[in-house]
């Protein structure tokens, strides 16, 4: 009998978990994902809906801190440093809060993302950046609350809140010139020591053509006005395998000496190795 009483209700419990309902959320959650010159920016947040009330200066008091939406906290994440009411937000996570008045509002972005609604104390230190915009009036009610991204350029974008009859945009400037420019100069002035030096040693490992490997080696090795001795054991050894003995022996005696004073000691006995196969004096 007790075991028919347990079946029973596991059968029930079973039932009753089945037998959940699911309903929609009366503020629907929306994630916008928005590349702005060459940083990602992800938008997260609730959708509250006018259903009849009066939104600003009603549900939402003027020059009260609100959370800018419904539900957790609506939250920007960057992907680079970016830049807003003269501040600079290192790239990561905010949280957006909103001080909505008449005909300007003030926009919080605060490095504390996790909070249902407002925190329970404010803290000024966590506020990363702070500016007031302006308030604009709408020929229409927008009956549900919606951010956007506006005027997109390579440098800058708006961060757009619309509701009831209002519209206001926060400006967001984007490094993108600086980054773009140094990419430019960068390329332009040719491949640097590391580049020249990777592309060696790869095509040493690779198998490859051991004489453009050895150009390529050289010229890291040149451009480098303190080259280190693990470069030139990768050196040494390209030099062996394109049959220049003596310059591998040459770049294996540098190698050793700059091993020997950096304390490395598994360099020096490779080195001290490849010395004696190679038949240095």
């Amino acid at each position: 009998m007790k075991k028919i009483i347990l079946l029973f209700s596991a059968l029930m419990l079973t039932v009753g978990i089945q037998a959940q309902i699911q309903t929609p959320q009366p503020s629907p959650f929306q994630k916008i994902e928005q590349k702005v010159g060459l940083t990602d920016v992800t938008l997260e947040y609730s959708r509250p809906s006018m259903k009849g009330r009066t939104i600003f200066g009603g549900l939402v008091p003027y020059n009260a801190m609100w959370r800018t939406g419904a539900n957790a906290n609506t939250k920007i994440t960057f992907s680079n440093d970016v830049e807003i009411g003269g501040k600079t937000l290192k790239a990561g996570s905010y949280a957006i809060y909103t001080k909505p008045g008449a005909s300007s509002w003030d926009v919080y972005f605060y490095d504390e993302t996790d909070n249902w609604g407002n925190p329970e104390k404010w803290d000024d230190s966590k506020v990363a950046a702070q500016v007031s915009v302006q308030a604009y009036p709408m020929p229409m009610n927008i009956e549900t609350f919606t951010m956007s991204f506006d005027e997109l350029k390579n440098d800058s974008a708006l961060l757009g809140m619309l509701w009831e009859k209002t519209y206001v945009g926060v400006p967001i400037k984007f490094n993108t010139d600086k980054t773009v420019t140094a990419s430019i100069q960068r390329v332009m002035n040719g491949p640097s020591a590391n580049d020249y030096y990777a592309a060696a040693v790869y095509y040493l490992e690779a198998g490859k053509d051991i004489n453009q490997a050895k150009t390529w080696i050289d010229k890291s090795i040149e451009m480098n006005k303190d080259p280190k001795f693990w470069q030139l054991r990768q050196k040494s050894l390209i030099y062996a395998k394109a049959g220049d003995k003596k310059g591998a022996i040459e770049a294996a005696k540098k190698s050793l000496e700059l091993a020997k004073a950096a304390g490395n000691d598994d360099y020096v006995a490779l080195n001290e190795k490849s010395l004696k196969e190679w038949g240095a004096k």
